[in-house]
């Protein structure tokens, strides 16, 4: 398996297409079940989004159900709407928006990647868009500042690199400070997707013997 790359990309690895279906893989019908989300979080360059759809991939390998969003996508908009300068309520209207597509479909398994996404601060949102009761997982990749200033050197080739680099250690201070004692720490230097996505999907139990195939909704 590749090393996570300084573009934050897969490669071959990224192969779902624009149904949510992979080439030779038929993807599980879902079914009535608590829901759940995988918070991956971290600093900017540690990995999320290459763990993320490499965690995407290995479940629909196994025939277990799911959906994956990019968090930072939900707010991308310019400028900030109107009392909303930090944009969570525009990225919590979309969540729940597109999260109650999937539901409506039977998905219970969600795969959410954003930097602060395991900070208790986040939780309220993902109760209200995911339903009371949701089960949230949360895991914490880390990386050294040699580490990620490999990557992100090699990933921002535009004039964001010196923000990105001051807004990846300050948002590491952060995350170290303020993650809650269940969030799970996993260490990305040095380490390949594959290994790394093993050890988030450990932490799940989505991929126990009888989750797979019609019994993994």
């Amino acid at each position: 398996m590749d090393d996570i790359d300084g573009t934050g990309g897969l490669g071959s690895t990224n192969s779902a297409d624009g149904t949510g279906g992979t080439d030779g893989i038929v993807d599980p019908a879902p079914a009535p079940g608590p829901t759940e989300v995988l918070l991956i979080g971290g600093r900017a360059g540690v990995g999320k989004t290459t763990v993320g759809w490499e965690i995407s991939d290995r479940l629909r390998e196994a025939a277990v159900a799911h959906a994956i969003l990019e968090g930072d996508y939900l707010g991308q908009v310019h400028p900030a709407p109107p009392g909303d300068p930090h944009r969570s309520a525009v990225t919590e209207a979309n969540l729940t928006a597109v999260w109650g597509t999937y539901a409506a479909l039977g998905h219970r398994r969600l795969v959410y990647t954003n930097t602060v996404s395991v900070l208790p601060d986040s939780a309220p949102m993902f109760e209200r868009a995911l339903g009371p009761g949701v089960r949230i997982i949360r895991v914490l990749l880390t990386a050294t500042d040699t580490t990620t200033l490999t990557r992100l050197t090699a990933r921002e080739i535009g004039s964001a690199l010196d923000r990105e680099l001051a807004g990846s250690a300050r948002k590491s201070r952060l995350l170290d400070a303020h993650s809650p004692p269940d969030t799970v720490r996993v260490a990305t230097d040095d380490r390949t997707v594959g290994d790394i996505a093993a050890e988030v999907l450990a932490v799940t139990g989505w991929m126990t013997p009888g989750t797979g195939g019609n019994g993994g909704r």
